[in-house]
């Protein structure tokens, strides 16, 4: 079959990957120059990259490390010292380092929090173990359970006083969706702590070894291509045309530099698009059905990327940090991170400010002082000075993963639609990781997989008419 997708996230990359696999021929449309959706990236007037965001990769992405190994290029993956890596506000400059032992989970994880007592007391240790009991004992029926409940909300019903939100659970929410521990589902962080515990190398953090167009996106193009699937850029969507009885004809894609818009006819249809981009190109007759309805009831949430490139190094930590700020998330100095950026040097700090909400529409020099002011803290030794910015960038997405606050999951929708020859994917829909890159990439071969399904049913049908 012809499957036409649009959208080139990870979530369209990986559906046009295991269709191939199938046997099937994607054709898939990007609306920008570059693919990658949530992890593009392209290079600056001086030919250095500027990345959409800070992208860990984690043992416990079982679809990402597959789908990387089947292309070959696992080894483009620079794995890091396991470990949680806190700044400590009260101490500048200072790191408190949960250390991750070489045991079998969960007693890795377990006894990396025992030895850490910079930031967490005996009795919160106590309390927050016991507390993880029910997700470890009955998994993700419980963890799904706690969707009615913020993360505030589930440490508070367990005798968890908000200073441990504060010093350890506000990081690491960000982190995870980019907003704080008192507006996020707690099924989000316990579903993320339940992996760890469950993976002896779940919380391991790997970074690419360059920009993901580059070294991730482009080998599934290549792979593609080579088995006769088609990827196009530049090629936006304008409109979902439908038959009389409710199913897709075709997709209309609009016209770049001047070309005429040009028609996309083919088996099967896939949005790969964020849920909001759906939402706007959602066809009328659409809108009334309860499953399209669902979508309304998510939404994407905003973040800024700030990369800063400095005149000297900073730190030679090589590795991701939670920065306790209020306007920052987790940052890394990716002169010692990623190969690409490598500078023995220089330092590069790639840092994600969240929560972005009320930020997003100011300046990109408001937001830059800002966060100067918080880096200050970080690095009391050499901010405000002698280090001196060379150049910048900020990347603002308003409308990134969805936004997962209490209530969402039973909103995701399937890949399967009402629609018999429309599907959908991105880490929107229902699946295990939420909006990730794993997510994505999951998505992606779920919709891979329900297409084909569909292939087999009207292909048994054929024989028997």
């Amino acid at each position: 079959m012809r499957v036409a997708i649009a959208g080139g996230g990870l979530a369209g990359l990986s559906c046009a990957k295991y269709l191939v696999d199938a046997g099937h021929t994607p054709i898939l449309l990007e609306s920008q120059a570059m693919l990658g959706g949530l992890v593009a990236a392209w290079k600056d007037a001086d030919g250095d990259w500027v990345e959409t965001g800070l992208h860990n990769f984690f043992g416990a992405y079982p679809n990402m490390l597959q789908l990387m190994g089947e292309l070959g290029i696992l080894d483009r993956l620079q794995w890091k010292r396991h470990a949680l890596i806190f700044n400590q506000p009260e101490k500048p400059g200072v790191l408190s380092w949960f250390d991750v032992p070489d045991w079998p989970a969960p007693f890795n994880i377990i006894v990396s929090i025992l030895r850490n007592n910079d930031m967490l007391t005996w009795n919160q240790k106590i309390r927050f173990a016991i507390g993880l009991i029910p997700a470890i004992v009955r998994g993700d029926e419980y963890v799904l359970s706690m969707d009615k409940y913020t993360f505030t909300e589930w440490l508070k019903m367990h005798g968890i006083g908000e200073d441990i939100s504060t010093d350890v659970f506000i990081a690491v929410c960000k982190s995870l969706k980019f907003i704080d521990p008192d507006v996020i589902s707690a099924t989000v962080p316990l579903r993320a702590l339940n992996k760890f515990l469950q993976q002896k190398d779940g919380s391991c953090i790997a970074y690419l070894d360059g920009a993901p167009p580059e070294r991730l996106c482009q080998p599934i193009v290549d792979y593609v291509t080579e088995r006769g699937g088609e990827v196009h850029t530049n090629s936006p969507l304008k409109k979902i045309v439908l038959r009389p009885d409710g199913t897709v004809d075709k997709l209309i894609i609009r016209g770049v530099d001047g070309n005429a818009d040009r028609d996309i006819h083919a088996d099967a249809f896939v949005s790969a698009m964020s849920v909001d981009a759906m939402k706007a190109f959602m066809p009328e007759p659409w809108q009334a059905m309860p499953y399209f309805q669902q979508l309304n009831e998510l939404e994407g949430v905003p973040v800024i990327n700030i990369q800063i490139w400095f005149d000297r190094k900073l730190t030679d930590i090589d590795h991701t940090l939670f920065s306790r700020s209020p306007l920052l998330s987790v940052y890394s100095d990716m002169s010692n991170s990623c190969k690409e950026y490598a500078n023995p040097d220089k330092s590069m700090l790639s840092l994600v400010f969240a929560p972005a909400e009320g930020w997003i529409e100011k300046s990109d020099t408001e937001i830059m002082a800002a966060t100067m002011g918080e880096l200050a803290k970080l690095f009391p030794n050499h901010l405000p000075e002698p280090a001196q910015v060379l150049k910048y960038h900020v990347v603002k997405t308003p409308r990134s993963i969805y936004t997962a606050i209490p209530g969402r999951e039973q909103f995701r929708p399937t890949q399967v639609t009402p629609i018999a020859n429309f599907f959908l994917s991105g880490s929107y829909t229902a699946q295990i990781y939420f909006g990730s890159m794993e997510g994505a990439v999951l998505s992606g071969k779920l919709t891979a997989q329900r297409v084909a399904e569909q292939a087999v049913t009207l292909t048994k049908e054929l024989v028997a008419s």
